[in-house]
């Protein structure tokens, strides 16, 4: 019988959101959490997000979804968008649990994150990069994970979201994400 894998999603939020946005369709957050769990074992599946009150409900779909959100407080950059860097945030979960998962997931095209690809890498630790957009992902990251680098252009069709019909009433079910 074979063992069941302990594998941990580790996902940068923004650039996942940014990623698929530039592909031209929405991600259902719940069928990206099965697929995960499904294709990459994933038990636990962080997700690292600049915390905005406004998103409340956004974050309760999410954790509805089966992620477990790490909040980072956000704060305007210089041009008065809205930024919460949770680089150093992911980074350090990864390491500090790095004996509870068998293999890690990193969801991200960011090259900032190559230090942490090449240590799972070498230490037998990384299961997948997984890329939102093949044309946007780091050369860093891509030379770092090799064979492990998977790209999501190709997965509208399994994990886009698809809009629901209005109900026999006429009123709309709610959207999510």
């Amino acid at each position: 019988m074979r063992k069941k894998e302990n594998n941990y999603a580790f996902i940068d939020s923004q650039n996942l959101n940014l990623g698929i946005q530039r592909l031209g369709w929405g991600l259902d957050y719940k069928r990206f959490r099965v697929y995960l769990a499904e294709k990459y074992g994933v038990t636990r599946a962080y997700m690292f997000i600049g915390f905005v009150a406004l998103n409340q409900s956004l974050y309760d779909n999410l954790q509805e979804a089966g992620f477990i959100l790490k909040f980072k407080p956000t704060i305007p950059d210089m041009e008065g968008k809205i930024k919460g860097n949770i680089d150093a945030d992911l980074v350090l979960r990864a390491v500090l649990e790095i004996g509870e998962y068998d293999t890690a997931v990193i969801v991200t095209s960011d090259g900032d994150f190559y230090s942490l690809v090449q240590h799972l890498y070498e230490n037998g630790k990384l299961k997948a990069v997984l890329s939102p957009d093949i044309h946007m992902a780091s050369s860093l990251l891509k030379q770092t994970a090799k064979e492990r680098i998977h790209f999501m252009n190709d997965l509208r069709g399994l994990l886009g979201y698809k809009r629901k019909a209005p109900r026999g009433d006429g009123t709309r079910r709610s959207a999510f994400p």
